[in-house]
């Protein structure tokens, strides 16, 4: 039998369990015929409805969890693009003969992502398994009293160990905000030049608990003629450490750049701080020194993804000649690379941090020609718009795995 001549459809109401298609939006976009069959709903009063109207929580239950602990789940799915195991859960589930009574019920869940091309999560498959006798069994008769014991055993660590998950999610969640509020405190909120007022600047934190507060951007003005120097960063890490580590190479980088000679003079500079700095490991950055009277960028990039410089005419340019290792990568520092390129007024510089393009299992290319496409399409917005038009168009619909900093600058 060849590929085409299968009939997936058929295939999906014929599995033998519990499958359902959810929407993004964690609506529901099919059920198989077993999902409908032990779940007491039709077809109609699932398809299109929104997981959590169809089964809330049990309200006579006041420990019930169900809700969340999916929710959260197929949230991970959403953010991550991973597959997510779930711990045995209880999740009553309302008689829909007898509206207002309320079933004892124990699923054990799967939520697998189904992928675009361009890695974004289209679809999640939630496969269920109903374990409600094993767990309490037809009658006492059918199942010897070891079971039992072992049986109640299991379910009472898989309850501790969701309990313990709980935990450790709120207190992943206190430091996130504690990191941002700091990231936020260190950050600019808008340009402090005085020479060009045409910038914006974005910070946009990673979904979830990890991979935050590690990216940095930087404008400053910079000593002799008409001349300012933009930066972005990223510090390897996450929470408060990774807050710490950023909002010092970022002073340092500000102080450099006011006195070096060019950007890549400021790298090195930089780069022999970052020896001495715990968690400075690996860290990349890239910096550009924008001379308005002469008209030309001056660029050093330490293992940081390249500018990208839009020509008035719809030309894109990606400032790759002067890419060298990441800060600290050596132990005896050698002077840095360093190139110049020329713009025209009205151009467009744009620096960002690697949350913009990478996605997993893409090549970094693609994404970086998605940044291109998007800036040649939208180069005639304004600075503050054209930042949040890249954003809402390059970031995937539920936010992102890995923060990400971007400045807009228009020449």
């Amino acid at each position: 039998m060849t590929e085409t001549a299968i009939d997936y459809s058929a295939v999906f109401q014929s599995l033998p369990g519990m499958v359902a298609l959810l929407t993004p939006e964690l609506a529901y976009a099919d059920v198989n015929a077993e999902f409908v069959r032990v779940s007491g709903r039709t077809r109609e009063q699932l398809v299109g409805r929104y997981l959590f109207d169809v089964f809330p929580d049990n309200p006579h239950d006041p420990q019930a969890t169900g809700v969340r602990n999916l929710q959260a789940s197929l949230y991970r799915v959403l953010a991550t693009g991973e597959r997510d195991a779930m711990a045995l859960q209880r999740y009553d589930v309302e008689d829909s003969q007898r509206p207002g009574e309320w079933q004892e019920r124990y699923w054990s869940p799967v939520n697998t992502p189904v992928l675009a091309p361009d890695g974004r999560v289209v679809l999640v498959v939630h496969r269920v398994e109903e374990v409600t006798e094993l767990i309490r069994g037809r009658s006492d008769g059918q199942r010897d009293g070891r079971a039992r014991v072992l049986e109640a055993e299991l379910y009472t660590r898989a309850r501790e160990l969701q309990e313990l998950n709980e935990r450790l999610r709120l207190a992943h969640s206190r430091e996130r905000e504690v990191a941002l509020a700091l990231q936020e405190a260190m950050l600019p909120a808008g340009p402090q030049t005085r020479h060009h007022h045409r910038a914006a600047v974005r910070y946009r934190p990673a979904v979830g608990a990890l991979n935050v507060c590690g990216d940095w951007y930087d404008l400053v003005d910079l000593v002799g003629g008409h001349r300012t120097g933009v930066s972005v960063g990223d510090v390897v890490g996450h929470g408060l450490g990774a807050a710490g580590v950023m909002g010092q190479l970022r002073s340092a980088l500000s102080a450099a750049s006011r006195v070096a000679e060019g950007p890549a003079h400021a790298l090195d500079v930089l780069g022999r701080y970052a020896h001495v700095v715990d968690g400075a490991e690996s860290a990349t950055a890239v910096t550009t020194f924008v001379d308005f009277d002469r008209q030309t960028i001056t660029y050093s990039s330490a293992g940081h993804l390249p500018p990208v410089l839009v020509h008035p005419d719809g030309r894109t340019e990606f400032l790759d000649q002067a890419t060298d290792t990441p800060l600290d990568a050596r132990p005896d520092p050698i002077p840095r690379p360093q190139a110049e390129t020329t713009f025209t007024a009205g151009a467009t510089l744009v620096l960002y941090t690697d949350g913009l393009v990478e996605r997993r299992r893409e090549d970094i290319d693609t994404g970086l020609e998605r940044l291109a496409d998007a800036l040649r399409r939208h180069r005639a917005m304004d600075p503050e718009l054209l930042a949040d038009t890249v954003l809402l168009e390059l970031l995937p619909p539920g936010g992102a795995t890995d923060d990400t900093a971007l400045i807009v600058v228009r020449l």
